[in-house]
């Protein structure tokens, strides 16, 4: 499923863009401010973000270059209330902008744009196909793991698990994430259940599980993989 990032203060018009590209089957965040924009693409890795050329603190603008400065290539479509010089258009092109629309725009058009883009760039919440470590082989599109060549047995939570902490490699992920992102809010188990999928995936995959090398405790933060 592909993600949508909503950057806009307005919050009628947010809600509608949110009810609409839900409707259409993606997955839709939404900021109301452009602080947390690095941070939500670095994290959520969405396919595309929707961002306001005018809102409060940091503008879509600066949002944008920000984003490219920081190496975060995802489509980046600004919107604007107010038809904009064309020096304006060409400054958020250079910066890095893909596409502009004009909040007059219909859902159709916003539709036909979207897709227009996300044809050109791969989902980057799908991550690579495969993915291998110290001894161990992981084909994510046939949920296959092996090591040394030999395969090994995960259950369903435990390749899940794993997917997840690979695809955020590098990054600290919290057991509450863990639970909400692998688990699911309609299963919602303690945060207990992620600390005992954590030492099975160790003891399978560690070479010494009670000095793990890849599957690392951050003390009061969660797990991190490297």
């Amino acid at each position: 499923m592909r993600t949508i990032l909503i950057v806009e203060d307005d919050k009628i018009f947010r809600d509608g863009l949110v009810f609409t590209l839900e409707r259409e089957g993606y997955r839709v965040l939404s900021l109301d401010n452009g602080d947390a924009v690095p941070e939500t693409v670095r994290a959520e890795r969405p396919s595309l973000v929707l961002l306001d050329v005018m809102l409060p603190g940091n503008g879509g603008f600066e949002i944008c270059r920000l984003l490219r400065w920081e190496g975060l290539d995802v489509p980046v479509v600004m919107m604007t209330a107010q038809k904009m010089e064309e020096i304006d258009r060409v400054v958020g092109l250079e910066i890095g902008a893909d596409d502009y629309l004009l909040k007059t725009f219909g859902m159709r058009e916003l539709l036909a744009r979207i897709s227009a883009h996300l044809r050109r760039y791969p989902d980057p919440a799908a991550g690579p196909e495969t993915y291998a470590f110290e001894n161990v082989e992981i084909d994510f599109s046939h949920r296959a793991i092996s090591r040394a060549g030999r395969p090994l047995k995960l259950t369903v939570k435990e390749f899940d698990l794993l997917q997840f902490l690979v695809r955020r490699r590098g990054q600290v992920v919290s057991r509450d994430d863990l639970l909400n992102r692998v688990w699911g809010f309609e299963e919602y188990p303690t945060t207990r259940t992620v600390d005992m999928h954590i030492l099975a995936l160790r003891r399978k995959l560690e070479l010494d599980p009670s000095n793990p090398k890849h599957i690392l405790t951050v003390h009061r933060e969660g797990y991190r993989f490297i």
